[in-house]
């Protein structure tokens, strides 16, 4: 039993000629998404864009996994078709050449790569004969458009391909049943009608061809305000002129003389590091020389100046012995300075010449010139470098159909049609590594002068950021003044404002502005505007949902061009999601904007940006926190989307990944006297810092804070701000200056009558004395708190109070009214749903119960605290139980439960940064620990 699919038509599966059961239309098009990349992983995602487009309906996924769930039972009768879950996606198993989709690939390209004409015209033959209508039918999204679009190119090459193998053999007669047809369907194709008209002159009928080239002239011109192009002209008149050689097929290149060209220019003089990527490129060559069925493309992309055209190069001589039959190079200058791309014609009439053909035998029309140049390198074992391609389409022509041959393509694109339509292997550039830049350097420079410089040398290292070309530039300015330290150099590139007029040896090649302005002369108008922004980013990488705040625009817009500068290596997405950009276009993606961009429009971005970060901070802080006091933050700037959260998680793994950036926006706002969002972006941040026990990111923020509120003058938000600031300054141990910001605090209470404000900071009073050792002091402050949140009835804050109450109490001996508190305050806290209060409180009885040799009941309540505080993500309290626990062990003589529970704190202490704190512990972990500290108020 042999199981077939069809993609180029409708979509169908038969089983030894019987339809197999495919289902409805959507989950015909997830069998056809598989099938369309068989035997390779498609993730999730991928495929639910390919199927439903970039907005999906909701649900979207539990449809998805019940289409897969009917195509595995309906393969279930099929042999060696199955339908594989994999980490990230799903795989369609399947022989590739039972899909008609990947079989008219194979045999096209056997088609082109045999050096047998008349097998040539059975395999073109066979591949367009398993066309049964469009590809794809009656599928409609995005995705199966865009490769339906690429699939018609293809068909159309290859019947191109057919019809002029036709004409080479003299069969134009059988040409004639269907390129009338073919000329009608694509009126403004020039390579079709210079088929048409030839094979109408052959048949003795050159009125006919006469008239169809009028028509077409005038179509040009009246669509595109264009004429026929020289090749057509040129048949035209050769008509004209009853030129005698139109009348038979043409064999000059039957006798173009054997020739082995040399083209390679010289490998480079100095070369460190690409072990790897050399070792690649030789396992695919190897590959290509056991299979013997298709050519081995290898394209090398990479940023400009990372070092794509020495990689090729190094290799190309390392392993010129490999191609016997000569070497090809052409620079595309897809590129850099100059009057642009070359043109593949260009390119294949120097090929030509190089092996051997006379100019004046070289065909007039660019697709003879090339199926000349693909004969005469058939069966050739030849290499040909195609450096610095500006995208696929300069590149496809040039292709060789042999498999003999072996291709390298350097890019600053990543030319994925080229991955996708002919299995090139994209092999992606990164930065040198610290140690590899110091080696390249040892290389131009010499051992003496880097040894004896050492400082200066780290100094370049790190500014050059790992690339080969500023490196290169600095060991040049170097060389060519040895007298000059370098130190001197350092300091240049060490100010960022001049470190890319440092980076200019002299020359255009080697300037590395003019290297990356030419990337960015590539771009469409909208992409480059988006690379200047990113300019204004002040954080190493940017999510995709911040994009699009920054460009004002939808995501799926800013996925797009993003995309753009990807594939021009001027933006990496180093995680899904997430992207970034080299140190040093990062610092011309900035001049860039500068230069490029209005100042308004520049405020605009990074307004929508600021706002970004500080509507989802403070979205991100009211899940993790819905009971504590909200702040009004107003609307977000026009064309700013603020990242929608779902949970506790979420918010934490949030704040997780984007906490530099809401520092780094914080000090955008400062510098640019936004003083409201200062404020309300270090309240955002209030939650996560105590949870997660940033206690220096925390004084940080609200000094900060502290000045932008006293900028605005609203006493509530000054009030807020101090009492902030002075938690954040006592517990890095100065009590003076912490009750001197409460007092400041509570008079900014007073004066704006803020009752609540007035009550949280004795409760942050209570908690200062409670850890200076005062619990009198601490006592009384909490009770006045307790009783102003009774008086509002605040449920919340009273329990709150009610636990520092507690907790004072059991710190002065009175463990009965103490536990009552703690009771009291936990029950509250449940009624009202307010988990990581009730951790608190929760934690506080586990201690009271310490002390009063209750241990079981000890150590159920500290797991119980615990454990809520791992759930809202509050590592900070884990710590604290963590401590707490290892006293309570040792009281139970259990000591290495309580060196597990300390090395546990010890590792999470680590993990916040809190070294001094882990030092302490550690040097405590055999002897009686220290006094359990109360919990941080983040109200």
């Amino acid at each position: 039993m042999a199981v077939e699919f069809g993609l180029l038509g409708e979509i169908q599966a038969h089983l030894d000629g019987r339809a197999l059961p495919l289902g409805a239309l959507r989950q015909r098009a997830v069998l056809a998404a598989l099938l369309t990349d068989a035997n390779q992983l498609v993730s999730v995602e991928s495929l639910v864009v390919r199927v439903w487009g970039e907005e999906p309906p909701d649900g979207v996924r539990d449809t998805l996994y019940s289409y897969l769930s009917r195509l595995r039972q309906a393969l279930t009768a099929a042999p060696g078709a199955e339908i594989a879950r994999r980490s990230g996606g799903y795989v369609l198993a399947v022989d590739e050449q039972s899909v008609d989709l990947h079989r008219f690939h194979c045999l096209v390209d056997q088609a082109r790569s045999t050096g047998d004409q008349d097998r040539a015209l059975t395999l073109f033959a066979r591949a367009l004969g398993l066309w049964r209508g469009e590809a794809f039918a009656r599928l409609d999204s995005p995705w199966f458009n865009g490769v339906r679009d690429g699939l018609d190119r293809q068909r159309l090459e290859a019947e191109s391909d057919h019809a002029d193998l036709m004409l080479l053999l003299g069969r134009h007669h059988e040409l004639l049943a269907d390129l009338p047809a073919r000329a009608a369907a694509r009126p403004l194709d020039e390579r079709i009608a210079g088929q048409f008209m030839l094979s109408l002159y052959r048949r003795g009928r050159p009125a006919e061809a006469l008239e169809h080239y009028e028509r077409i002239r005038l179509r040009l011109a009246d669509e595109l305000g264009a004429d026929p192009s020289p090749p057509l002209r040129h048949l035209h008149q050769r008509i004209l002129a009853a030129d005698p050689t139109l009348a038979a097929p043409e064999q000059a290149h039957r006798q173009a003389p054997s020739v082995v060209p040399r083209q390679l220019p010289a490998p480079p003089g100095l070369f460190t590091a690409r072990a790897e990527e050399l070792a690649y490129l030789t396992a695919a060559a190897a590959a290509g020389e056991r299979s013997e069925t298709t050519v081995v493309i290898s394209a090398i992309g990479g940023s400009g100046g990372i070092g794509k055209t020495s990689l090729a190069l190094r290799w190309a001589h390392t392993h010129i012995a490999r191609f016997t039959d000569g070497q090809l190079y052409a620079d595309l200058r897809g590129f850099g300075p100059g009057f642009g791309p070359v043109s593949p014609s260009t390119v294949i009439r120097g090929f030509l010449e190089a092996l051997g053909v006379a100019p004046n035998a070289i065909p007039v029309d660019p697709d003879t010139q090339a199926a000349l140049y693909r004969s005469l390198v058939a069966g050739r074992r030849m290499l040909i470098v195609l450096d610095n391609a500006r995208d696929a389409n300069q590149v496809v022509p040039l292709l060789p159909g042999s498999p003999t041959c072996t291709v390298l393509v350097t890019s600053r694109r990543e030319l994925a049609a080229l991955t996708a339509t002919h299995r090139a292997r994209p092999i992606a550039l990164d930065v040198l590594s610290p140690d590899e830049s110091r080696e390249l350097l040892i290389g131009h420079l010499g051992p003496e002068r880097v040894g004896a410089e050492a400082p200066a040398i780290s100094t370049l290292v790190d500014q050059c950021a790992g690339l080969p070309l500023a490196l290169g530039i600095v060991a040049a300015r170097a060389a060519a003044r040895p007298q000059l330290p370098l130190a001197t150099l350092a300091r240049e590139l060490q100010d960022a404002s001049a470190r890319l007029d440092a980076l200019d040896a002299g020359e255009l090649n080697v300037n590395l502005r003019a290297v990356f302005s030419s990337s960015c002369a590539a771009l469409p108008r909208e992409a480059a505007t988006v690379f200047a922004l990113l300019g204004l980013v002040p954080t190493d990488d940017i999510s995709l949902a911040a994009v699009a705040s920054l460009v004002g625009g939808p995501a799926s817009r800013a996925r797009e061009l993003l995309r753009q500068l990807e594939a021009t290596y001027l933006v990496h997405q180093h995680v899904p999601g997430r992207f970034r950009m080299h140190d040093l276009v990062r610092l011309h993606a900035a001049e860039q904007a500068t230069e490029t961009l209005e100042a308004a429009t520049c405020d605009g971005a990074l307004r929508r940006l600021v706002d970004f970060y500080l509507h989802t901070a403070c979205a991100a802080d009211r899940l993790l926190d819905p009971w504590r006091p909200p702040i009004t933050i107003g609307r977000p700037a026009p064309g700013c989307t603020p990242e929608r959260l779902c949970d506790v998680p979420d918010s934490m793994a949030w704040f997780d990944r984007e906490h530099p950036h809401l520092l780094s926006v914080l000090k955008v706002s400062v510098r640019h006297g936004w003083h409201r969002q200062v404020w309300q972006v270090a309240r955002a941040l209030a939650t996560f810092h105590a949870r997660r026990g940033r206690l220096r990111d925390q004084l940080t923020v609200w000094q900060a804070g502290v000045a932008a509120a006293d900028a605005e003058g609203d006493p509530a938000v000054q009030a807020m701000a101090h009492r902030f600031l002075g938690q954040a300054i006592h517990w890095l141990g100065d009590i003076g200056a912490t009750v001197a910001r409460f007092q400041v605090a509570m008079a900014y209470a007073e004066q704006a009558g803020d009752l609540a404000e007035g009550g949280r900071i004795d409760f942050a009073l209570g908690v200062t004395w409670s850890v200076e050792g005062d619990h009198h002091l601490s006592l009384a402050h909490n009770r006045l708190a307790l009783e102003t949140f009774r008086s509002l009835g605040d449920p919340v804050e009273e329990a709150r109070s009610l636990n520092g109450v507690g907790w004072a109490l059991a710190h002065l001996g009175r463990y009965d009214e103490a536990r009552t508190a703690c009771e009291e305050a936990v029950e509250l806290y449940r009624r009202h749903r307010h988990p990581d209060a009730a951790a608190d409180a929760l934690h506080s009885l586990g201690y009271i119960d310490h002390q009063t040799k209750r241990h079981a009941e000890s150590l159920a309540h500290y797991q119980q605290a615990r454990q809520v505080y791992a759930d809202v993500g509050s590592t900070r309290g884990e710590v604290d139980c963590l401590t707490s626990l290892g006293e309570l062990y040792t009281s139970m003589d259990k000591r290495a439960e309580a060196q597990q529970a300390w090395q546990e704190a010890v590792d999470l202490l680590h993990v916040q940064r809190r070294t001094e704190e882990a030092a302490l512990l550690r040097a405590r972990m055999s002897v009686l620990p220290a006094p359990v500290r109360p919990h941080e108020p983040v109200s």
